[in-house]
């Protein structure tokens, strides 16, 4: 469970020289600048999520990627839920079944190889299974191909891959699925805001450069799916910029003393910085969230996977392809 608040702040000359040197310019630094920063922070919290026992949700939950630090964060967080964890997770390697322990959960990891037959008898055991996947980029369509083919609902959190491929695979294959780059329930709120303002008032931004920095723990090899979400909103208010241009940090030492990243959460954080600056030097804006740890995305992912189960139960809504942004409307969440 994390807790995160939004919060906005007027940082003077020096914090700003500070920010600013993170893109290796100070050059604002020298006006007088209106510096606002939409800070979303979230620090991992003691308290732990209200189970769904009492609300009477349950079903059957299948973690892919087990293995990796998202998908264990997923796993624990679907036990503290009272949830049903499916005792089965796959591999990117062909080693020999061994098992990996969650809660009171023995798990058997399986190689590539045995996936389409080992999904097909859980889903003969378990009709109303949800499949989340935090796997690895390259699996992204591959894996979505084999849930479709077996009919098995899914709740996408991995990023990258083809997406434009993933959608219409599920569309093809009529099957429900939560598909989101980003997991965690306020930056999606963030995110969600974001768009309403490039929709309302296009071309705000016009003429301002843009500066973006994310950094993320080494083992993430893509660019930010969330950063690339808000360049497109930026875009769309009139800010010219080239995904390329992105400032991705994954060196430690640059995360601890660059970006101030907490020790503690090198191998597990997500900082975003998008800085706009005005033609003339005069005005700068900085939109941030930082965030410490993955009950974020966890908690956010099984919110996503009960709201599948609804869905699929009721049989009300005539999609069957949704978005983090549909889970925070649907409200009801823990």
């Amino acid at each position: 469970m994390t807790s995160l608040g939004l919060d906005t702040t007027l940082f003077s000359r020096g914090s700003t020289r500070q920010r600013c040197s993170l893109f290796g310019k100070s050059r604002c630094c020298h006006a007088k600048p209106i510096d606002t920063i939409f800070r979303a922070s979230a620090a991992p919290s003691l308290v732990k999520a209200p189970s769904t026992e009492h609300s009477g949700v349950s079903f059957p939950i299948l973690v892919n990627g087990c293995t990796g630090r998202m998908g264990r964060a997923v796993a624990d967080a679907a036990v503290c839920a009272g949830l049903q964890l499916v005792p089965v997770t796959f591999s990117n390697s062909e080693k020999p079944n061994r098992t990996l322990q969650v809660g009171n959960v023995e798990i058997m990891i399986h190689g590539p190889s045995d996936r389409e037959n080992v999904l097909s008898s859980i889903y003969n055991e378990y009709p109303n299974v949800i499949v989340v996947d935090y796997t690895v980029p390259d699996a992204v369509n591959r894996n979505a191909e084999l849930y479709c083919k077996l009919g098995l609902p899914f709740v996408m959190g991995t990023t990258g891959g083809d997406r434009e491929l993933l959608y219409k695979t599920v569309r093809d294959a009529n099957v429900y699925a939560v598909i989101s780059p980003q997991m965690g329930k306020q930056v999606v709120a963030f995110l969600a805001a974001m768009e309403l303002m490039a929709e309302q008032f296009p071309g705000a931004f016009s003429g301002y450069s843009l500066q973006v920095m994310e950094s993320h723990q080494a083992g993430k090899l893509d660019t930010s799916g969330t950063a690339k979400a808000v360049i497109s909103c930026f875009q769309k208010l009139g800010v010219s910029f080239d995904v390329n241009k992105i400032k991705m940090i994954r060196d430690p030492k640059k995360q601890l003393e660059m970006v101030g990243v907490p020790e503690e959460h090198l191998e597990g954080h997500a900082f975003h910085m998008y800085h706009l600056t005005s033609p003339d030097d005069t005005v700068s804006f900085e939109f941030q969230h930082n965030v410490c740890g993955r009950s974020i995305y966890a908690e956010g992912t099984i919110d996503a996977a009960i709201f599948l189960s609804k869905k699929i139960k009721s049989k009300t809504d005539k999609r069957r392809i949704f978005d983090m942004v549909d889970v925070l409307r649907e409200g009801n969440m823990r």
